[in-house]
């Protein structure tokens, strides 16, 4: 069948209707494949962070009882929908398309945005569509409407399709960790959730997450205290496996720099400290409050003012929009006493962000690399958190191991989870090798084959499903896990050309 003929659909439902039956605008109206973009915007109008995901199965289970498909939603949330093998083609193997419901919940500061009850608000912007001031949810929306999109598409003859919508990516692979082995039947995986058009992904990186916890020893201040509020922001932020290797800066990193100058310079104490949130996030915003004595006052705006600047200097080139807040505030009723001050500065100075190690075995791919995530300090109590990633299984119980080691030098407790496995590449694979023909009948150049420096449900899944043949593919999209995320519009058509040409290398056609 001519690749042209994927993009039409018979019987095509009005596009201002929702499946509710309210009629509304849609920003993307006119984009192809069009009933991808249909769906990719009412899931965008649908409240799914991670964690929030119910509408959003709801949606897709409307969706199968009115097409009179075979569906379930699993202990876990996680919904499966069968579409059945077309007349003639019940011999061809089984397919399973996955992804995730969920999205990151990130917004400006500004933002109003509250993503319990709020929707997306999409925006077209040239060739890419982001939306306003919060992470757009492409991250794996348009995974998510492309299975919807191939589960109604009837001008398409194909074998057995499995679409399985897992919940709770962004937050540790739970849906995916929760599957049963008897789930699906399918051994031939496409995952929908790769970043990158034209690129074939066949492996991604193992992580852990870290919490520590400090116990700081507190005092009062009195009158002769003067409070002072610190802040950084503007910077990039970022996905803290796909972008950890690029020249961002780290909000709390910074903001250790300066408070280890002031904390020398000044006998600071510090009383609230805030930086960060997600742990696949790289933090892009992060403030302190502190308290000094009222003759060391100008001292210290003094200190904050030079090495603000010399950090605004050294940071321009990574982010133009980079800022720093200094002022004076209400002085806090209590604070860290001097000695734990210096151990929380310290602490965070030497916590470790960014690449441990590059690949010696794939050119290009971080092999080890943490990020510090978050740092809260409230009810007398410092939690700061990180997540540690790695393709090789001991390279990262190295990492966790001298996260331990920090932990116990500064007296801090630390808890770790059992983390989730590495997806070893099979350059050898079946699927590869037709995804790979797919690729090239559509874009007419060859496939990059890669792995991917984050977590992907693949890893997981193979764990519970070890003969599965598995891929991972999508779009182009920058800036996940950030407001600044956006998806190349020429790219999801062709994500989605190279979908259907996937399901028709497997039939053998």
């Amino acid at each position: 069948m001519p690749l042209h003929a994927v993009l039409r659909y018979r019987n095509k439902p009005d596009l201002g209707r929702l499946v509710g039956g309210e009629s509304m605008k849609h920003v993307t109206k006119g984009l192809e494949p069009e009933r991808l973009w249909y769906h990719f915007e009412e899931i965008s109008r649908i409240p799914r962070a991670s964690g929030n995901e119910e509408k959003a199965a709801e949606y897709i289970v409307r969706i199968a009882r009115r097409r009179g498909l075979r569906h379930t939603i699993d202990a876990a949330g996680n919904v499966l929908v069968v579409r059945n093998a077309d007349e003639g083609y019940e011999s061809v193997p089984a397919v399973v398309l996955q992804s995730h419901l969920d999205m990151v919940a990130e917004k400006n500061e500004s933002s109003r945005h509250d993503f319990s009850k709020h929707p997306i608000e999409l925006v077209k912007d040239g060739e890419w569509v982001r939306a306003k001031d919060t992470t757009l949810g492409a991250d794996n929306g348009i995974g998510v409407a492309a299975m919807i999109a191939a589960l109604e598409d009837e001008s398409v003859s194909t074998g057995k399709i499995e679409c399985l919508f897992t919940v709770e990516e962004e937050t540790g692979l739970v849906g995916a960790a929760a599957l049963k082995p008897d789930l699906l039947s399918g051994r031939l995986f496409l995952n929908l959730d790769a970043e990158e058009i034209k690129a074939v992904y066949i492996g991604c990186a193992g992580g852990k997450d870290s919490l520590l916890t400090l116990f700081p020893d507190t005092e009062r201040t009195s009158h002769t205290d003067t409070g002072l509020r610190v802040e950084v922001r503007g910077l990039s932020g970022g996905h803290s496996g796909v972008d950890i290797h690029l020249p961002r800066g780290n909000a709390i990193k910074i903001l250790a720099r300066v408070l280890a100058v002031l904390e020398r310079e000044v006998s600071c104490r510090i009383s609230s400290l805030e930086g960060g949130g997600r742990l696949n996030a790289i933090p892009r915003e992060a403030f302190c409050t502190l308290a000094v004595p009222k003759e060391r006052a100008g001292r210290a705006k003094e200190v904050l003012g030079t090495v603000c600047d010399t950090l605004r200097r050294e940071y321009s080139a990574v982010s133009a929009t980079i800022s720093f807040g200094i002022g004076e505030c209400p002085c806090p009723d209590t604070v860290c006493d001097p000695a734990s001050t210096k151990k929380i500065v310290d602490l965070l100075m030497a916590i470790p962000h960014g690449v441990i190690s590059m690949s010696p075995r794939m050119e290009g791919l971080v092999e080890t690399s943490t990020n510090l995530a978050s740092v809260r300090l409230e009810n007398e109590r410092l939690f700061l958190s990180t997540s540690q990633r790695s393709s090789v299984k001991s390279a990262l119980e190295w990492v966790c191991d001298e996260h331990r080691a920090i932990a116990r030098l500064s007296g801090a407790s630390i808890e770790q989870t059992n983390g989730y496995p590495g997806w070893e590449p099979d350059p050898d694979s079946r699927l590869l090798a037709k995804v790979k023909k797919a690729v090239r009948r559509v874009t007419k150049q060859e496939a990059a084959v890669k792995a991917v420096h984050a977590g992907l449900e693949c890893s997981v899944i193979k764990d519970t499903y070890p003969k599965m043949d598995m891929v991972s593919i999508g779009p182009t999209v920058t800036g996940v896990h950030s407001p600044s995320e956006r998806v190349n519009i020429k790219s999801v058509r062709m994500f989605w050309e190279i979908l259907i040409a996937s399901l028709a290398e497997i039939r053998g056609s």
